[in-house]
């Protein structure tokens, strides 16, 4: 084999950073190192190669995706183009549809990021005050 017979590697931390799925490598990366990433059932490192045909299973905050890979690519496109390197199985989409009408249905400010504002203590100072 010459060296342009070689296949082209394609790591999966790429992929993902391509198919759009992270806004950086690194972060995909990370993601992989957590265990949020799953190849055909199996914890990964962010240098492990993929092929088309691969399942991969994707966990970002609430969603859970299993996708399977129909194209390669290491350069990130536009979200259309990106959308084509993958398709995404039935049933990980309709879990996707109920997960998202569950949090709708939740009351808004149920979830917070850190510590309570000046605000939000006063508030909950009347609140507690009232009872």
């Amino acid at each position: 084999m010459s060296k342009d017979d070689t296949p082209e590697k394609f790591r999966v931390d790429k992929w993902l950073f391509a198919t759009r799925f992270f806004k950086t490598r690194s972060l995909a990366a990370e993601a992989i190192d957590r265990g949020k990433i799953q190849l055909n059932d199996t914890r990964i490192k962010p240098a492990k190669t993929v092929s088309i045909g691969d399942i991969l299973k994707i966990r970002i905050g609430h969603y859970e995706y299993e996708v399977e890979i129909m194209g390669l690519s290491n350069k990130r496109f536009s979200a259309p183009q990106a959308q084509k390197l993958y398709r995404e199985t039935e049933p990980s989409r309709r879990q996707r549809e109920v997960i998202t009408e569950q949090l709708k249905v939740l009351p808004s400010g149920f979830y917070t990021k850190g510590r309570p504002t000046k605000r939000d203590r006063r508030d909950i100072e009347r609140f507690k005050n009232k009872e």
